[in-house]
């Protein structure tokens, strides 16, 4: 069975009212970036890139002046990926498989540490990212990179361990995973399909969302895979539950 790494890639301060439109503008809320590594005995397994390692210092150069000025990276000199993985002994060419669960600048940020890698993306993000009215921070994920375009469900490794799934809304490709790291436990990352415990309990939807009917039914999809005795939910963006995690060189499970 495979281990399940819990990383932090960043931290982001933002007015609250971008993930919870219903509230007053005016208060910050700051939260975790994650990305998961997958030691599985037949390759290291990321998924998500978390944001560029230079966005702190070069906000507006790596991220845009919009997006520049929404998000603030308040995250740790230690909180990116390449130190991220220099706590388990790894570094960027030990990995042998990145996942993006879609091309928001968060997510795909440092897709370019790995010109060599397959990148595993769903087709359905990867033509919307290429379109006329792309969603995608173009900066992060349109390089020389090699992608690889999958069409809904994929077992990874082969064996049921680690599986991509579909939970469009967000974006239109977007795409959650499901780790089994024993007989009787497994972890499903939700990514943005789902940002926080609260998003999901009130099926609330935040200001960025590509479909809200589709966003809808993958919270639901998710809830119900929560609801498993032996499956938990670790959320896109909820800070309180990441202060909860074991994370670094600590595996889950």
């Amino acid at each position: 069975m495979p281990k399940l790494h819990a990383l932090c890639c960043g931290r982001l301060r933002f007015d609250r009212s971008i993930f919870f439109p219903d509230k007053s503008p005016g208060v910050d809320m700051t939260v975790p970036v994650p990305s998961f590594l997958v030691m599985h005995p037949k390759g290291n397994l990321l998924f998500d890139t978390g944001v560029h390692c230079l966005a702190a210092s070069e906000p507006e150069q790596r991220l845009g002046e919009r997006t520049a000025g929404l998000f603030k990276l308040v995250g740790a000199a230690d909180e990116v990926l390449p130190a991220q993985l220099a706590k388990l002994g790894l570094k960027t060419n030990d990995i042998h498989t990145v996942v993006n669960s879609h091309l928001h600048f968060d997510h795909c940020g440092c897709n370019a540490l790995f010109p060599d890698v397959p990148i595993l993306v769903q087709k359905t993000e990867l033509d919307a990212a290429r379109g006329p009215k792309s969603h995608a921070h173009a900066q992060s994920w349109d390089l020389p990179l090699d992608y690889r375009p999958i069409d809904g469900e994929h077992d990874v490794f082969g064996d049921g361990s680690v599986l991509l799934f579909p939970t469009p809304g967000h974006t239109p490709g977007h795409q959650s995973m499901q780790v089994r790291v024993s007989r009787d436990q497994a972890f499903v990352a939700t990514a943005d399909a789902c940002y926080t415990q609260e998003h999901m309990d009130g099926e609330l939807l935040s200001g960025r969302v590509w479909d809200p009917k589709q966003m809808i039914d993958s919270m639901r999809q998710l809830r119900r895979l929560g609801e498993r005795s032996d499956t938990h939910l670790i959320f896109g963006h909820d800070a309180a539950q990441w202060a909860a995690l074991p994370t670094g060189s600590t595996s889950l499970g």
